[in-house]
């Protein structure tokens, strides 16, 4: 059984193809072809017209959603997750951890083990760790008590899950290069964050296979013109992917601009580090074991630091647009194909293409989500969708 994606514009998201149908059989995408389809007996036809045919969203660092929270072990949380998400145009995403105890962490990595693949949601792609190997001094919401140097015992048993894909790590603590380096051999992507790093410890760290940094401008040691530290590190070295949360709270306007100015799309990565208010009225929530006030849809916890987000990634996708001045086709691969490529998942995920897997959004005019595709099967229709 075939699924026909046909009226719409096409942004794969380097090429713009108006009057193609896309094609996908059992979870692949199997041609692009110009001009409509004949349905055979059995296919699934969505109608696209007037909307854009996108590659789903990836988001590498999300917390939770509607209520639920990845610490949760539950999985319940990851179900509902999944779904919320992909309302909001995300086909693949990685359930994200906080700093906590070795057995919180353990049952949140063996809870996303456990979990099918959502039939109705963004299906999870491993687990980003943030933390507990984090320095104390840029902690911001994480949970002070239970930040740690690398303990090779404890990350010797979650590189062995092969379920773990992106750390967040500190690259200025004792014993962070063995811990780089044994992840790497086992296929695992880190991230600098949280991080006091100098210039020359950041470069350093990229010399090991340090490629990404997490949510730039925050928990890091800012940018001085004698002293570059850890954002001017991160900012300066091109092998460096940077993450960062455009809800014009964490990062201005003015900023977001500036660092892709500096990096370039295709070394900028959105994510939302939403936590369980995404989604959700303003109120009292929690987070890694603190409570987080949500104001505005502001997170904080009680010493006013922020505590993740209430973002949605199509959200972010419209914000870096007007920050930073930019078109979908230009903004759109932040979203999409960069995150594929710095999870190793290029050519498979964040594009449109024969052989790739069928994740796909629709996008109204205003870059609202209209439908999203999994796997070839539809998962999520707004109201206003006419697929």
């Amino acid at each position: 059984m075939r699924t026909l994606i046909t009226g719409g514009t096409i942004l794969t998201p380097h090429t713009t193809l108006a009057g193609h149908t896309l094609i996908a059989e059992a979870g692949t995408i199997t041609a692009l072809t110009a001009g409509p389809v004949a349905p055979q007996p059995g296919d699934t036809v969505v109608d696209a017209s007037g909307q854009w045919v996108v590659p789903g969203f990836i988001d590498v660092h999300v917390h939770g959603g509607v209520g639920h929270d990845t610490m949760d072990a539950t999985p319940e949380a990851i179900a509902d997750m999944g779904r919320f998400f992909a309302a909001h145009g995300v086909t693949g995403y990685l359930p994200t951890t906080m700093t906590a105890s070795a057995g919180a962490i353990a049952a949140a990595i063996d809870n996303v083990m456990a979990c099918d693949q959502p039939a109705g949601g963004a299906r999870h792609l491993g687990l980003h760790l943030e933390g507990p190997y984090l320095n104390l001094d840029y902690r911001g919401a994480q949970h002070p008590d239970h930040f740690r140097p690398p303990q090779p015992d404890e990350y010797a048993r979650w590189f062995a899950t092969g379920h773990v894909r992106l750390v967040t790590a500190a690259p200025e603590l004792d014993g962070a290069e063995p811990f780089v380096r044994a992840g790497l051999a086992r296929g695992v992507e880190f991230a600098i964050g949280h991080s006091g790093a100098s210039y020359q410890q950041v470069v350093e760290a990229a010399n090991w296979g340090m490629r990404q940094t997490t949510h730039a401008f925050n928990g890091m040691l800012g940018l001085h013109h004698r002293e570059p530290g850890t954002l001017g590190g991160v900012l300066a070295d091109e092998r460096i992917y940077c993450q960062i949360i455009v809800d014009g709270v964490h990062v201005h306007p003015a900023m977001v601009k500036l660092l892709v100015r500096a990096k370039g799309p295709g070394r900028t990565i959105l994510i939302t580090d939403a936590m369980r208010a995404a989604g959700l009225s303003d109120g009292e929530y929690d987070l890694g074991g603190q409570a987080v006030s949500v104001r505005d849809g502001v997170a904080r916890i009680a010493n006013g630091s922020l505590a993740g987000s209430t973002l949605t990634l199509d959200a972010a996708l419209r914000n870096v647009i007007a920050f930073a001045g930019l078109s979908l086709a230009e903004a759109l691969p932040m979203a999409t194909t960069v995150p594929a490529e710095a999870l190793n998942l290029a050519g498979r995920k964040g594009t449109l293409a024969p052989g790739a897997d069928a994740d796909v959004a629709l996008l109204n005019p205003d870059l609202t989500v209209s439908a999203t595709i999994v796997a070839g099967r539809v998962v999520y229709r707004s109201e206003r969708s006419t697929a």
